[in-house]
């Protein structure tokens, strides 16, 4: 079995991923919304932590781009008598980057409205023991010069309730 941390960022990263939900999600409330954003394509969503510094020093990866990693794991066995029975954080980091602040940071709500969306039609069972209660945080950073030209990350965080024996 892969380890706690890993699986529960593959979870997150597939329910991005699988027929190009994020993407599609995206789009389609750019396109209720009349705005023009940076399309995301599967490609640019990768299950990795990597500081922006790094990222933007790697060829291959490019903005816009989401990384999706598990940030923290707590066993406070809830369920006593279970091998593991307590909480992974699993985030996923959200950057946009345009030659002008503004494109960057409103591509970034939309980005973030995605997530917000696939998290809310995805809350109960996850398989494998992992369960989504509906709960998340955002958090937004401010622009920063980088990428191609500025650059903003928002942080979307979601807790995951694991049980196994």
């Amino acid at each position: 079995m892969l380890p706690l941390t890993l699986l529960g960022a593959n979870k997150l990263l597939n329910l991005l991923t699988v027929n190009d939900a994020l993407s599609q999600a995206i789009s389609s409330n750019a396109a209720l919304a009349g705005v023009a954003i940076a399309s995301l394509n599967t490609a640019q969503i990768i299950g990795s932590f990597v500081n922006p510094d790094m990222g933007d020093l790697n060829l291959q990866l490019t903005y816009p781009r989401v990384c999706v990693y598990a940030s923290h794991i707590a066993n406070n066995q809830r369920e006593k008598f279970q091998a593991f029975s307590g909480v992974v954080s699993v985030v996923a980091d959200l950057w946009s980057s345009d030659s002008l602040e503004q494109p960057a940071e409103l591509a970034l709500h939309f980005f973030v409205q995605g997530i917000a969306g696939i998290l809310q039609t995805n809350i109960g069972d996850w398989g494998d023991g992992f369960r989504y209660s509906g709960v998340y945080g955002v958090q937004m950073q401010v622009p920063k010069v980088g990428g191609l030209g500025f650059v903003q990350l928002a942080r979307v965080t979601c807790n995951l309730d694991v049980t196994f024996s």
